[in-house]
C-alpha cells in the first residue's frame, strides 16, 4: 500500500520534475573552468531549504579552486523522527564543454516529446532532479521516517572530483552515512556496482636540439616517440586485447584492458593565435604524450605501470640516444560493491516493483565519484543508479528521457521507504 502511494506521489510531481530539470540545465556549470557553481548551489538551496538543513561548502585549496572559480558544493540534510540509517544521494552539478554539432540551444532545456535536451541533461542533472523529487515525495508520504536523508550537489566530477566528493570525504562528510546512491546515467533498470581502474601518465622522450637542415647533429625526440608508439602498437595493445574481466562492465568492449593516447605534442610550442610566420627550423628536443590506461580488477596497478616502463626500457637498450621519463598524473583503483549490499538489494527490489522486470547489474567503463566514497570515505555500500543513457553523455544534442527520470525517481523513493521506513 505504501509503495503504491509513493509511486502515485512521484507521478503527481511530473511537471515539477520537468521544471526542476530544466532549471538546472539552464545554469551553464561548465568545467573547465568551473562556471556558475555557486549559482546552481544557491538555486538548489532555495528549493530544499523549506524541508532540509542546507549547507554550502567551498572546497578551498582543492585543485581548480580559485577566487575566480571557487569550487562550491551543497549538502542538504533532513533528520527523521527517530534514529536510523542515513541515505545519501550524490550528484555532480558540473558539465563538460558544449563542443560542436548541436542543433539545439545547449542550455535551452528544450522539451520535445519525451526528451529534455541540453548539456548535462543526461549527465547528470536529470538524475539530480529525480533524486530531489524522490526525497520530497517520500517526505510527503512517510513524514515519520527513521534515520536521515541527504542530497548533495558536488563540483568537478568531470575533472576528477577533487573539488567535490573527494574534498567532502576528506572532511569526514560521509562518516555517518550508511547508503549512497549516485544518479549517474546508467539507465533506469541497471544498478552500477563500480568501475574499472585508471592510470593517467605523461610519457616524455628527450632529444637534442639542432638546426633542421642538419638533423644529424641533433636527436629528434619526436622520432624517439614514434618508435615508442610503434612498440605500444605492436606489443602492448595485443596484450591488453587478450585480458578480460569477470566484472559486468558495459559496453562489452570495455571488459578488456584499454589504453588511449589522450594527446601528443613535440617540438616548438604552438604559435599564438594570429601568428602568420613560419616555424623555426629546429630538431625537436622534447616530445610528450598523455596516456589513459584503464585496468581491470584482476590486474595489479604496480604491474600495469611496470609493463609500460619495461617497454620503454627495452627500447632504450636497443635504440641509440633514446631517453624517456614517465610521470604519474592520476590513478584510481577499481571498485566493486557486493551484490548483497543493502543499497543494492533495496534498489533491485524497487526496480522490479516499478518496472516489472529484474535489475541488470553493470560496471562502468570509466570512473565516477564512487572512487572517493570508497577510497577516502571508506564506504562500500555505494552504487550508481539513475536515468539516462550513458552513450549520450558528452554528446551534441544530449538528452534525458522524461519518463526515465520519473521512473528513476519512483525507484529512489521506494529505496528510501525500504531503508528508512520499513514498517
Amino acid at each position: 500500500m505504501k509503495d503504491s502511494r509513493l509511486i502515485a506521489e512521484v507521478e503527481s510531481r511530473r511537471a515539477d520534475l520537468i521544471a526542476l530539470a530544466q532549471e538546472l540545465v539552464r545554469i551553464p556549470t561548465l568545467n573547465p573552468p568551473g562556471r556558475n557553481y555557486r549559482e546552481i548551489c544557491e538555486t538548489l538551496a532555495a528549493r530544499l531549504a523549506p524541508a532540509f538543513d542546507v549547507e554550502l561548502i567551498r572546497a578551498e585549496g582543492a585543485p581548480g579552486d580559485s577566487g575566480t572559480h571557487p569550487r562550491w558544493n551543497l549538502i542538504a540534510r533532513r533528520a527523521g523522527a527517530r534514529p536510523g540509517d542515513c541515505v545519501h544521494f550524490n550528484s555532480h552539478h558540473d558539465v563538460v564543454e558544449v563542443g560542436h554539432g548541436w542543433t539545439r540551444d545547449p542550455f535551452g532545456a528544450e522539451v520535445e516529446g519525451d526528451r529534455l535536451y541540453g548539456r548535462g541533461a543526461c549527465d547528470m542533472k536529470g538524475g539530480l532532479a529525480a533524486s530531489v523529487i524522490a526525497a520530497e515525495a517520500f517526505l510527503a508520504v512517510c513524514p515519520d521516517f527513521a534515520g536521515s536523508i541527504e542530497i548533495s550537489a558536488t563540483a568537478d566530477e568531470e575533472s576528477g572530483g577533487f573539488g567535490g566528493v573527494a574534498y567532502l570525504a576528506g572532511q569526514g562528510r560521509f562518516a555517518h552515512v550508511q547508503h549512497v546512491l549516485i544518479p549517474e546515467p546508467l539507465h533506469k533498470d541497471r544498478i552500477c556496482l563500480g568501475h574499472r581502474g585508471v592510470w593517467w601518465a605523461e610519457v616524455e622522450t628527450m632529444g637534442r636540439i639542432a638546426h633542421g637542415s642538419m638533423p644529424f647533429l641533433g636527436e629528434s625526440a619526436i622520432r624517439h616517440m614514434g618508435a615508442l608508439l610503434s612498440e605500444i602498437e605492436e606489443r602492448l595493445y595485443p596484450l591488453l586485447a587478450g585480458r578480460t574481466t569477470a566484472m559486468p562492465v558495459t559496453p562489452e568492449g570495455a571488459r578488456q584492458s584499454t589504453l588511449n593516447i589522450n594527446s601528443i605534442h613535440g617540438g616548438e610550442p604552438e604559435p599564438e593565435p594570429g601568428y602568420t610566420g613560419l616555424p623555426a627550423p629546429c630538431v625537436a628536443d622534447r616530445c610528450r604524450i598523455v596516456i589513459d590506461r584503464r585496468f581491470l580488477i584482476e590486474e595489479d596497478l604496480a604491474e600495469v605501470k611496470a609493463e609500460l616502463h619495461a617497454l620503454a626500457a627495452r627500447l632504450a637498450e636497443s635504440r641509440p640516444g633514446f631517453a624517456f621519463e614517465i610521470r604519474d598524473l592520476f590513478e584510481v583503483q577499481p571498485t566493486l560493491t557486493d551484490r548483497e549490499a543493502p543499497v543494492v538489494r533495496s534498489t533491485a527490489a524497487a526496480i522490479e516493483r516499478v518496472l516489472a522486470r529484474q535489475a541488470d547489474y553493470v560496471v562502468s567503463p570509466g570512473t565516477y565519484d564512487q572512487k572517493h566514497i570508497d577510497r577516502i570515505g571508506k564506504l562500500k555500500n555505494c552504487i550508481a543508479y539513475g536515468p539516462g543513457l550513458l552513450h549520450l553523455a558528452h554528446q551534441p544534442d544530449e538528452w534525458v528521457g522524461i519518463q526515465d527520470m520519473l521512473d528513476s525517481a519512483k525507484v529512489m523513493a521506494l529505496v528510501l521507504a525500504d531503508l528508512l521506513d520499513p514498517a
